[in-house]
């Protein structure tokens, strides 16, 4: 894997599925439930909840925060998992009201940022990078199961890498391109629903040439 790889990839990508502008949402902190809500489910389970939570006017972290655990739960019932992102939603809003919202998050480092979203119940380092990379707008590689898998249907990778391996690497390869990172992570999980599937459709595959494991 190097830059000019990197880049062949990510250019027909972009030009087979066009820009994604993600990430879909209104407000940043819409962005931060977001990427708690999505864990292990489509996006459409959670714009569901997220219009619960609209509709009951509870789109802020005082509201999620001071809200009882049955009645949150319910409310984003559609996302799956509910009851435990439902704890998870309170821990982020939590650590978010006490550190000063986001007008004093801003202000820390992207390693004093994520070592401190990482210390949140229930945000590992996928959830962590998408809040930074989509709501604080910092150069961090998001790595997700469809990166891992393409990355090594590609042979780049053997797929078994430590996620920090993987991240690091592709920062290296890239440099600091926020928006490039954006619009990479983007068509990765685009590309890793519609084609690069566990099963995948390789007759429909822009990127078959490059592939190592395509199968014509």
């Amino acid at each position: 894997m190097n830059k000019q790889s990197l880049m062949r990839v990510y250019h027909k990508l972009v030009t087979h599925y066009g820009h994604q502008d993600w990430w879909p949402a209104d407000t940043v902190f819409e962005v931060m439930l977001g990427a708690i809500l999505t864990q292990n489910t489509n996006w459409s389970n959670v714009e569901k909840a997220l219009n619960r939570l609209r509709q009951a006017h509870c789109l802020s972290a005082s509201c999620i925060d001071k809200k009882p655990h049955a009645q949150l739960a319910e409310l984003i019932r559609s996302s799956g998992y509910f009851n435990i992102k439902a704890k998870r939603l309170k821990a982020y809003c939590h650590w978010y009201l006490q550190s000063g919202e986001l007008a004093a998050l801003k202000k820390l480092t992207t390693q004093d940022l994520r070592q401190q979203l990482l210390g949140i119940h229930g945000v590992g380092p996928e959830t962590a990078d998408d809040i930074l990379l989509y709501a604080f707008h910092r150069p961090v590689f998001v790595i997700d199961a469809y990166t891992r898998r393409l990355f090594s249907r590609l042979g780049w990778v053997s797929g078994e890498e430590p996620y920090e391996v993987l991240r690091l690497e592709c920062q290296k390869r890239l440099g600091n391109d926020i928006a490039l990172f954006n619009e990479y992570h983007a068509l990765l999980v685009m590309h890793g629903k519609e084609t690069c599937r566990p099963k995948p459709r390789c007759s429909q595959c822009v990127l078959t040439r490059l592939c190592d494991a395509a199968e014509l």
